[in-house]
């Protein structure tokens, strides 16, 4: 994850903040209130898990870093339901013919055979970390982790929308070097096909895509800021994507004929004064970012942030960060410690949540009087949830 950077001017007053809420927001009830004035909770790199502990002794040898890879993420609908994030993050790379993840080195310098998941076997997209070094995850093929989404949703269908963040890899050159896997370039062949493996498990009345919300005459950054995003009244029970990557080889490519997101599925992060800006990525909450995150959302991006870094607040407890972000007003807030324990291991009891532990809560940023916590989701409790 890259924090982005670019000039930009804050709001001066409140009342150019208020301009930017639709009309019908301001005194908004449940059929007005729009999805990008809640906020909830989601994970960072939510299908991670740690590798055996041969593994990890290989990792240990041959990278620096490799401390950073020691967290792992439960079943997504564990994270959907028990954990409350309503928000997840998916590392997703190519494998058009199948099998290319299927032999990671780190298992060769372990000692250990390839991996027998058949799953890695079929054609398709994958979802892990980093190949042939830290490949762990809790569903291999993007598809299945889909499906667990998908499952999980139509058993809940109040839910506020989930947004799923994809960030677009390719394989390590280093790796490559040593004998390991070499992924295919991502192009509009490939990019296209992500749409349509998408598509495979939720169709269009299921998601949120920037069709929906761009207005006829208008980029879709002009609707976001002009018209709003849609009402969440109408926007339960669905999934919203989002492409965590900024690099023009990747963008450029999707959306090549298509510069409002035509089409799309993916929702891109941009950066404000683009034709298809609606969705802004920006990791660090605190400092002078914390006004300009505010800024952003007032005027009618949807954000994401982060509340922590591994392993920087789980060691500390400090909750200096995700207090930042939850005051930002960022819709989507990611964390690697979602619920009490996970950060025990590291030797504070660190957690990243919503006030009371809420789901959802209504933006403290662009809130309208009326809206309600306890309104946002329908049908969803407690019990329902395990």
């Amino acid at each position: 994850m890259r924090l982005g950077r670019f000039p930009f001017v804050i709001a001066a007053t409140a009342m150019a903040a208020l301009a930017a809420v639709p009309a019908d927001a301001v005194t908004a009830g449940d059929g007005t209130l729009r999805i990008n004035q809640i906020q909830t909770m989601a994970t960072h790199n939510s299908y991670h898990r740690e590798l055996t502990d041969a593994e990890k002794d290989v990792q240990r040898k041959t990278d620096s870093g490799w401390w950073n890879l020691q967290y792992s993420h439960t079943a997504l609908p564990n994270q959907l339901g028990a954990q409350r994030v309503r928000g997840i993050e998916l590392d997703v790379f190519p494998d058009p013919q199948g099998g290319l993840y299927a032999s990671p080195l780190v298992r060769r310098d372990a000692g250990l055979p390839p991996l027998t998941d058949p799953e890695l076997r079929k054609p398709g997209f994958k979802v892990l970390h980093w190949a042939d070094h830290d490949y762990g995850t809790n569903c291999s093929a993007l598809v299945t982790c889909l499906r667990q989404v998908r499952e999980w949703s139509d058993a809940h269908p109040g839910h506020v929308p989930v947004t799923i963040l994809t960030e677009l890899k390719s394989t390590d050159p280093a790796k490559e070097a040593l004998g390991g896997a070499k992924s295919p370039k991502w192009d509009k062949t490939l990019l296209d096909a992500l749409d349509a493996e998408i598509r495979s498990v939720f169709p269009d009345d299921r998601l949120i895509r920037p069709d929906d919300v761009r207005k006829p005459g208008l980029t879709l950054e002009q609707s976001v800021l002009k018209d709003g995003w849609p009402k969440l009244s109408t926007s339960r029970g669905k999934v919203m994507f989002f492409m965590d990557n900024q690099a023009p080889e990747i963008q450029q490519p999707y959306l090549a004929g298509k510069p409002n997101l035509e089409g799309r599925v993916l929702f891109t992060n941009a950066r404000p004064g683009r034709p298809d800006a609606a969705f802004v990525g920006w990791n660090e909450p605190t400092g002078a970012n914390l006004a300009q995150i505010q800024d952003m959302v007032r005027r009618g991006y949807y954000v994401r942030t982060r509340s922590d870094v591994p392993f920087t607040e789980a060691r500390s407890g400090d909750t200096g960060r995700l207090r930042a972000a939850l005051d930002s007003g960022a819709q989507m807030i990611s964390t690697d410690f979602p619920v009490i324990g996970l950060s025990a291991r590291n030797g504070s009891d660190y957690v990243a949540e919503l006030p009371g532990g809420a789901v959802a809560r209504c933006n403290p940023v662009i809130a309208p009087r009326g809206c309600q916590d306890q309104n946002l989701e329908k049908g969803v409790t407690a019990s329902a949830e395990q």
